[in-house]
């Protein structure tokens, strides 16, 4: 865990909002996280006749180092996040990887009481929906920011924004957390936000006393 900011004047916030990543934040799976990568990237490999070395090469190469959310990418390939919805839906199975998982129930319960949540995504609502249940965790998230709410993938300003537009706050009053620092931290810094770069959900579990610690 690394943390860049915490909150602005934080003494003076009446509403505090954490707004949490999903994937390989609120659970770490290598093995489904790989999945969303190659199951559409086989998909586009298909499309365009060619093997899925190939197409996983293209895509590096159009990334030069840089990590460009997978929606974005195949953006420039002229897959449509309309489009990349509809496959992620589809293949996506969280169902057969995941579990409920009681301890970062009992973390979310601790944060909740100084905390609001929010979960922003780039995958559709209805998969993140699909995770939270799984998970155990859907009623602590009333606002899902999702691929398909916006229609843009993080890092993405309207994405943030929607977040400050549902909660009635600004960001100084906002955390984001997340797994990748180009994706889920970057931006959030540059908007006034705190932020956490997460190792995964370990970390997560450890929140509410990092948090208790520093606000």
């Amino acid at each position: 865990m690394k943390i860049y900011r915490l909150l602005s004047d934080q003494n003076k916030l009446t509403k505090k909002v954490i707004i949490f990543d999903m994937d390989g934040t609120l659970y770490s799976h290598d093995e489904y996280i790989r999945s969303q990568h190659d199951l559409p990237v086989m998909r586009l490999a298909s499309l365009q006749g060619k093997t899925f070395d190939q197409m996983n090469g293209e895509i590096s190469e159009r990334r030069k180092g840089q990590s460009i959310s997978l929606g974005n990418i195949f953006l420039s390939f002229g897959i449509s996040i309309e489009e990349t919805i509809r496959w992620r839906e589809e293949l996506y199975r969280p169902e057969d990887y995941l579990r409920e998982d009681n301890l970062l129930c009992v973390s979310l319960q601790k944060l909740a009481k100084r905390f609001s949540f929010a979960l922003v995504t780039n995958n559709p609502v209805s998969l993140a929906v699909r995770t939270l249940k799984i998970l155990g965790v859907y009623d602590f998230f009333p606002d899902i920011v999702g691929l398909d709410t916006c229609g843009v993938s993080k890092p993405h300003a309207a994405i943030f924004n929607k977040v400050l537009q549902l909660y009635g706050v600004s960001a100084k009053q906002c955390i984001s957390v997340g797994d990748r620092y180009d994706i889920d931290i970057a931006l959030a810094l540059d908007l006034g936000m705190g932020g956490i770069l997460v190792d995964g959900v370990e970390d997560v579990y450890k929140l509410p006393e990092t948090l208790h610690d520093n606000i």
